[in-house]
């Protein structure tokens, strides 16, 4: 069973960096000062998830903006992946933001290859294609909770 919750302890946000750099520095190749931004140490919320045996495997963030609350760096571990982490911690973000700022826009920049993923969770794709870190993107808003299985 995967769990995901909101991170509290600096030891929980150094093993969200650490799937960060994983992912996406190490992974992606996104360059380290784009993944690690001023928004990692003042003004984000940092999540956790956990598999059964309370092994980090994904995290994510978000921070308000002008535009709204920004859900962001949501990042799985590769031998996590297909296992419900995505989920599992997109809805313990979804549920709080909602509890928090129920009147807020929600929204994420998507890579090309998650679009899916966030579409059946509730979110539909706003404007066109972009390029960030040299990886395709959509904005993307989130519509319609019930998707998200709230």
């Amino acid at each position: 069973m995967i769990t995901a919750h909101r991170i509290t302890a600096p030891a929980e946000l150094q093993q969200a960096f650490a799937i960060r750099e994983k992912v996406f520095v190490e992974g992606q190749n996104v360059p380290r000062e784009l993944e690690h931004d001023a928004h990692d140490q003042a003004g984000a919320t940092h999540y956790l998830a956990q598999a059964a045996d309370g092994t980090p495997c994904g995290a994510a963030r978000w921070r308000r903006t002008e535009g709204g609350v920004k859900l962001e760096r949501f990042a799985v571990l590769e031998e996590y992946r297909n296992q419900q982490v995505g989920s599992a911690i997109l809805k313990a973000v979804l549920r709080d933001v909602q509890a928090m700022h129920p009147e807020a826009t929600v929204y994420l920049n998507a890579q090309l290859r998650a679009v899916p993923f966030y579409e059946r969770h509730g979110f539909e794709k706003v404007g066109e294609q972009f390029t960030e870190a040299d990886i395709q993107h959509y904005k993307m808003e989130w519509r319609n909770a019930a998707a998200a299985g709230l």
